[in-house]
């Protein structure tokens, strides 16, 4: 029994793979875009009012509040991370799974 391998454009026509296609860019796109508006909120916050970040949390030679706010930007970074990670074990892998399919015949 042979089957038909699929042309390159039956494959970008296909349903699922542009779903596959459509969802990855989704989620590439608002994870890049947190990330930015993250990394670079934190830059301009130095940049610009590096005497709120100089503010001691409590009493004298306590931290400043850029300590944490710098390790909530590492730490949300390792989240954002995780929820990619998250959606591609759960959604991304099982479509990939079946577009494979369907292309393998």
């Amino acid at each position: 029994m042979s089957s038909k391998k699929k042309t390159v454009h039956e494959i970008l026509e296909d349903e699922d793979f542009t779903s596959l296609s459509g969802q990855k860019n989704s989620i590439s796109i608002i994870l890049t875009v947190l990330e930015l508006v993250l990394y670079f909120g934190f830059i301009a916050l130095i940049a610009f009012n590096k005497p709120f970040l100089a503010q001691k949390i409590v009493g004298e030679g306590a931290t400043t509040i850029g300590i944490p706010i710098a390790v909530g930007t590492i730490l949300l970074s390792w989240v954002l991370t995780g929820v990619y990670i998250f959606w591609a074990n759960s959604k991304y892998d099982s479509l990939v799974k079946k577009v494979k399919e369907k292309i393998e015949g």
